[in-house]
């Protein structure tokens, strides 16, 4: 490990990622998480090619193959079961061969594993942070501080940490909620496709299925219009009745597994609009701390996850009094990428819930859209190398 000490603050998708990608770089980088335990929240998360091929590199990739669903195609169709592209689907977010569909506590889990015991501090919830001549001093609710070199803020949509480095933006609603669950794949036997990710596109709402935990478990994701300010959380609660009313009178399979449904809960749907900056002199952000995108082309732990390997590789080597210049080179990379995704993502969202595209023009806009993004081929530790080469 190099002399430089970074502390992380949050133990989700991009926080653990950013761990392990800093270390494997050499640096010296631990993980500073409010909760005091892991827990395996109940929500699937796709890591598409883009993610996967950051994650290989890293050394966690069989363990993540292991728990991913066993998914070998896409199947996307109207919400009268009409397929729009085909089936197998010519559609897809990523190669379904380089991609894992996972629950995110396990996948959380893996990523946990994959570090050091004293790399990940539970119980540790930050209040502030103070930068100075030499570094930045992290302050917790427990009276305990840590010196740092770096601070970097993986503390979601809500960060604290946002308003250290720029003016905070509000998460921004598209009018959709979603409603989460995961059913026993004994439930619906002979009802799902368990090797599929399956997909139904409807007048102002979508449903989206796929296997998770190695196939034991599949995983759904209801998009419904909400006048509501429904919270930006996995575990609110939800009603399996008004789902099942929302979906009434759509395809009979998607009917048949929300009735294998014994619970679900609410999922506020929120973005933020662009944040001036990223960083200040000692403190940057990371994942939705810096840009909380729509889930609507599986891209949010994805795009976490290249910000953890872009900013891992740019910070190679560097000296503490580099890390301002390093910083800006981490910024004017990802605020192009992350924006393009941000607004791909909503206008995705669009063609899905469209009341007037005919499938056969949602199918090609949908494909311009996943093309514009390059989900297989864009390789985030590659245009890093070249852009710390180069600057």
């Amino acid at each position: 490990m190099t002399g430089l000490r970074v502390a992380v603050i949050g133990a989700g998708i991009g926080g653990l990622s950013a761990a392990i990608a800093l270390r494997a770089n050499g640096i010296d980088a631990t993980v500073y998480e409010q909760a005091h335990e892991l827990k395996a929240l109940g929500a699937g998360v796709a890591i598409a090619t883009n993610g996967s091929r950051v994650l290989n590199h890293l050394g966690v990739g069989d363990a993540l193959a292991k728990v991913a669903g066993p998914v070998t195609h896409y199947r996307f169709r109207t919400w009268q079961a009409e397929p729009i592209a085909g089936e197998p689907s010519t559609l897809s977010f990523g190669d379904p061969a380089r991609t894992w569909f996972l629950h995110r506590g396990e996948f959380q889990q893996v990523l946990a594993d994959a570090l050091p015991s004293d790399a990940l501090r539970l119980g540790r919830a930050c209040v502030g942070a103070t930068e100075h001549t030499d570094g930045v001093r992290v302050e917790f609710a427990d009276g305990t501080p840590v010196d740092a070199d770096l601070l970097i803020g993986a503390d979601g949509i809500h960060s604290r940490l946002q308003g250290k480095v720029s003016t905070p933006t509000e998460p921004v609603s598209e009018g959709i909620m979603a409603y989460r669950g995961l059913i026993p794949a004994g439930r619906v036997d002979g009802i799902a496709d368990m090797r599929a990710s399956s997909m139904w596109l409807g007048p102002r709402q979508s449903f989206l299925a796929y296997p998770v935990s190695a196939g034991r478990l599949l995983n759904i994701v209801a998009f419904v219009p909400t006048n509501l300010n429904v919270a930006e959380s996995w575990t609110a609660p939800g009603d399996v009745t008004e789902l099942a009313a929302a979906y009434r009178g759509w395809d009979p399979q998607v009917s048949a597994i929300i009735d294998a449904m014994d619970s679900t809960f609410r999922w506020g749907i929120y973005d933020r609009e662009p944040l001036d900056r990223w960083s200040s002199e000692r403190i940057t952000l990371l994942g939705d701390s810096a840009h909380a995108v729509t889930p609507h082309l599986g891209q949010g732990a994805n795009q976490a996850i290249e910000d953890a390997m872009t900013l891992a590789v740019l910070l190679r080597g560097a000296q503490p009094d580099e890390l301002p210049e390093r910083l800006r080179r981490y910024e004017n990379l990802r605020m192009t990428r992350t924006g393009q995704v941000r607004s791909q993502a909503r206008a995705a969202g669009r063609i899905y819930r469209s009341t007037e595209l005919a499938p056969r023009a949602q199918a090609e806009q949908l494909q311009a859209i996943l093309d514009s993004v390059a989900i297989n081929t864009y390789d985030a530790q590659q245009v890093a190398e070249t852009a710390l080469v180069t600057a």
